[in-house]
């Protein structure tokens, strides 16, 4: 069956598709019907199933006798170790995690904090709870004091997980102190803390309240898998709200094994025993389901990799690890492949490596712009996917599906609505739009099992975020259009639509121009306040390494190529030369705090921003075209 057929049959019959992709988890009990629509517009999935996710992930691959397969690759060039980790230690240290929880009050629903760096330890972690059927919410490792402890208040968690320190090139990020400071600042406090102790950094434990991780283990009886409900939350994950108080995206056990299970043939087109490796971190979602779980489950070895793009020690790293552990699927953020090209524009440093067992390239997280696409797909020789999911959502809503049948490649989009996804274009009033025409982009409900049934503890906040504004409607937060053939193009969040003199301009189209200039490796476009036009468009331009021309030219040639491809409409005039553009941790732009920097507004120190100095540089080079005043 292609594509047509297979979104066809889920379209025919959602019930009879999602029960069949069922059949490839182990059930303790299974579920009699797909979806519960009985408190619509709130959908739950598989509820009256009885699951573990661990059992799925880890155990059942054991029992089927593949023990000895490597499940975890740790590679880690910051430390200079690799080591690997076959099901069978995986399970057994799970186990022994698990029975030390459970043995200090840890029960099922009881919500464990996760705050850990790019090592197994933190999968292992997650797993733990997965078995016991403790709730676990992974929190960013290096997150501030005061962030951590917003997200203990809201998850009430009985017990943390941590590590002594995280390492980024460079230097050692001190974890203890800030876990220490955010519970001190926390209302809620835990009733104890595992330390796993790094060599790297021993930190100083606190008697009664922190344990090791290896001596909280020492003699305990190792857990059992306990089966939950299919509604019940296997995680909650914070996401920025637009209040500035993080959103607990809920996850639950049974719609999420499910379809996650579905999009490792279907999407990724892996085969169990094969290296799938997501270059993420496992604070983000992308290391949620496609460093952890995905994989596992499907009997995949998944790579926890602790480094960067660049610099440790060069843009040839990612090559490194695709030659050293035979990498089938690579799936990483466009913002990683801009770091790589703008340090080797020419691509010398792939000629090192042998990458003949790459087969296909997925990148998400943020626009992939068609000259990082193009770039890729000349040195890498191999299939580049861009596609598009969400926090809440938990995996792709559009994608290629290389597993069902390789479609077209058309630079610039995502490609076309998965099953379970029923996409549309809707104007202000909730109207469908024509074919390539921008709007809102949103799902029709009910979203397919493994998306977010709810927010955590908050009922309402979820209905008004998401529900509110198209009823019948998940509003995706996104603009964009579906053209005539049924491809989507995401071209910005609804709030990066521009309006100039009346015109709704799109800056990630404007993005689209910029990049494609030979000496910009990347590029972001905001629009900010014109008392004569509403709204301008500005541009910043990180250049080439080795680029020889100036700077003034570079800008020059910009706003005429903006002219040529969008036309005088866009009203394109100024832009700047900065170094690095400031970012999420995760590689996305933080395009709504320039904005307001550009428009001299307050604005609160985003949480997860990369490196908070780089917003003086933004500052002081937006002065130099007479803004931020």
């Amino acid at each position: 069956m292609g594509y047509k057929d297979v979104y066809a049959a889920w379209k025919a019959d959602p019930e009879a598709f999602w029960m069949e992709a069922a059949q490839a988890i182990d059930w303790d009990k299974k579920p009699s019907r797909a979806l519960n629509d009985t408190n619509a517009p709130l959908y739950e999935w598989f509820t009256d199933g009885m699951v573990n996710t661990c059992w799925n992930a880890v155990d059942r691959h054991v029992e089927a006798g593949r023990g000895d397969q490597t499940a975890i690759i740790h590679d880690s060039p910051i430390t200079h170790t690799k080591h690997e980790i076959t099901y069978a230690e995986l399970r057994d240290r799970v186990a022994s995690l698990a029975g030390a929880l459970r043995a200090k009050g840890v029960e099922k629903g009881d919500r464990v904090i996760i705050y850990m760096p790019m090592v197994p330890e933190a999968l292992e972690a997650m797993l733990a709870c997965a078995r016991i059927g403790a709730v676990h919410s992974v929190v960013f490792g290096g997150f501030a004091a005061n962030e951590l402890a917003v997200r203990i208040d809201d998850a009430k968690p009985k017990a943390i997980i941590a590590a002594s320190c995280g390492l980024e090139p460079g230097r050692v990020v001190h974890y203890k102190p800030l876990l220490d400071g955010a519970i001190d600042l926390a209302a809620h406090k835990p009733d104890f803390c595992v330390i796993f102790q790094r060599e790297q950094e021993v930190a100083q434990l606190i008697e009664g309240r922190d344990y090791d991780w290896h001596a909280v283990q020492y003699g305990v009886e190792p857990a059992d898998c306990l089966p939950v409900e299919g509604d019940h939350p296997l995680y909650i994950l914070y996401t920025s709200g637009t209040t500035g108080q993080p959103k607990g995206v809920v996850r639950p056990n049974g719609g999420h094994l499910v379809a996650l299970n579905w999009t490792m043939k279907n999407i990724y087109d892996v085969n169990p025993g094969e290296v799938f490796w997501a270059a993420s971190d496992v604070g983000w979602v992308v290391g949620h389901s496609y460093i952890c779980y995905a994989p596992l489950i499907t009997g995949n070895i998944t790579i926890v990799f602790e480094g960067k793009p660049v610099g440790t020690p060069d843009a040839g790293t990612f090559w490194r690890v695709i030659e050293e552990h035979d990498v089938k699927s690579l799936f990483t953020a466009p913002t990683a492949f801009r770091a790589i090209k703008r340090e080797d524009p020419k691509g010398e440093l792939l000629k090192k490596y042998d990458l003949s067992g790459l087969r296909s390239l997925f990148l998400a997280g943020e626009r992939a712009d068609p000259d990082t696409i193009e770039w890729a797909q000349d040195h890498l020789g191999v299939p580049v996917i861009d596609h598009w999911w969400q926090t809440e959502t938990g995996f792709a809503i559009a994608a290629n599906p290389l597993g069902i049948e390789p479609l077209p490649v058309k630079i610039g989009s995502p490609s076309v609505a998965m099953p379970g996804y029923d996409v549309q274009i809707l104007d202000e009033g909730g109207h469908p739009m024509a074919a390539n025409e921008l709007g809102a982009i949103a799902v029709k409900l009910p979203l397919p099992p493994g998306t977010l049934p709810t927010l955590w503890n908050a009922e309402e906040r979820f209905k008004s975020s998401y529900l509110q504004h198209f009823p019948g409607y998940y509003e995706t937060g996104d603009a964009g259009y579906i053209d005539e053939d049924g491809y989507l193009y995401i071209m910005a969040r609804t709030d990066d639509v521009i309006n100039v003199a009346g015109h709704r301009l799109s800056t990630g189209a404007m993005e689209e121009v910029l990049a494609a200039h030979p000496d910009v490796a990347e590029c972001a476009v905001i629009g900010a306040t014109d008392t004569l036009k509403g709204q301008l468009p500005l541009g910043f331009l990180c250049t080439n390494s080795g680029t020889e021309k100036p700077a003034d030219e570079i800008i020059k040639e910009c706003v005429s190529l903006m002219r040529e491809k969008i036309g005088p409409v866009a009203a394109f005039k100024h832009a700047v030369v900065v170094d690095r553009l400031p970012k999420t941790r995760s590689g996305k732009i933080l395009r709504g705090t320039m904005v307001k920097i550009a428009d001299s507004e307050k604005y609160k120190m985003p949480a997860t921003i990369d490196d908070p100095a780089i917003l003086d540089e933004i500052k002081d080079a937006l002065k130099t075209i007479g803004y931020a005043s």
